[in-house]
């Protein structure tokens, strides 16, 4: 879900030519769920091997992950760890709507319904132990390092980029913010429109949010962020304090700034200072290791053309655009010993 507070941040458009040569520790989760999502045929299947096995998530990495890698950016991914106790909730209400979207899915294929079919078929998405799995080694054998956090992804990403071994965490959600990312790129894909519910499609570009520029226009600070969140709800405390939004949370969090008294005005049904302290000192791993190398381009093609049916032309296209090498193509000579 993440925070709420986009229409409060100050955003600057870049271009994908702005981050060259940058490095980028990327939210997995999230990246991987948006292409189970979008890569699907149009009543909602999604992409599957000969063998029935999902491939939307392979596809998505093969094509825009190395996408972004041929435009010289330097991509980490960090996959979440044990959430926190208090995120349990959130993951019961998240399966719950899954499986009203699945009841809903069931009658609008009786229906043939195309349209409802792929609204709730991608509300039905799941992320399975193998799909991370699958992802985490089509990464590693392109080059890509992976970092496994202890608990929250954006959390490992914010230390690294506070650390200063990358420039920015890249996700769709606001939460890195508050656990301290000196910047935040939001929309990143070398597609420059996003297709519409509707069918349309709208101009995406990038978007770089700065955290300090961010706190001095809102005039707070780190900390007031940190309350301004959970005003508005967090994944730990979903909704948040009743009819308290982003633009009232702001004026709330600028007029007190003693945090006990402010959560006594408004009497929040939740323990604020529990939620403010997994901000503050969230778990990260401190050791982690960031080696980049050379795509295994066996390995790629194995998993991508052996395993998973994917078409070999267009495997080692994506390879050469990446290595900047020609690829050698399976002919008879791989036969004679």
């Amino acid at each position: 879900m993440g925070i709420n507070i986009w229409e409060l941040l100050p955003k600057k458009e870049i271009e994908i030519s702005d981050l060259k040569g940058k490095v980028l520790a990327v939210d997995a989760s999230p990246a991987i769920y948006q292409f189970l999502a979008s890569i699907r045929q149009r009543n909602g299947i999604p992409l599957m091997d000969s063998k029935g096995r999902i491939t939307s998530h392979l596809m998505g990495i093969s094509t825009r992950v190395t996408k972004l890698m041929a435009e010289g950016l330097k991509l980490i991914f960090c996959f979440d760890g044990r959430a926190p106790d208090l995120k349990i909730y959130e993951r019961e209400r998240r399966e719950h709507r899954k499986r009203v979207a699945e009841e809903k899915l069931k009658q609008a294929q009786q229906e043939e319904d195309t349209e409802a079919m792929l609204k709730y078929s991608k509300q039905t998405i799941r992320l399975s132990d193998e799909i991370i799995s699958q992802s985490k080694e089509l990464l590693k054998a392109l080059g890509i390092p992976v970092i496994q956090a202890v608990s929250e992804a954006e959390a490992q990403c914010a230390y690294i980029v506070k650390q200063k071994d990358a420039w920015a965490v890249v996700s769709q959600d606001a939460d890195a913010l508050l656990f301290g990312t000196p910047r935040l790129i939001r929309s990143l894909t070398i597609s420059q429109r996003r297709r519409l519910p509707s069918g349309g499609t709208i101009q995406n570009k990038p978007e770089l949010i700065d955290l300090k520029q961010t706190l001095n226009q809102l005039k707070i600070n780190q900390d007031q962020l940190i309350v301004l969140g959970i005003l508005i709800g967090t994944d730990y405390n979903v909704g948040g304090v009743r009819r308290i939004g982003p633009k009232i949370g702001l004026k709330l969090v600028q007029q007190q700034s003693n945090f006990d008294k402010l959560f006594q005005e408004v009497k929040p049904d939740f323990n604020w200072k529990q939620i403010y302290a997994i901000f503050k000192s969230m778990p990260v791993m401190e050791n982690y290791q960031l080696n980049w190398k050379e795509p295994d381009q066996e390995k790629v093609k194995k998993i991508l053309v052996d395993k998973h049916d994917f078409s070999e032309e267009r495997v080692n296209k994506t390879l050469q655009q990446i290595t900047k090498k020609p690829i050698s193509q399976k002919g008879l000579d791989s036969w004679v010993k």
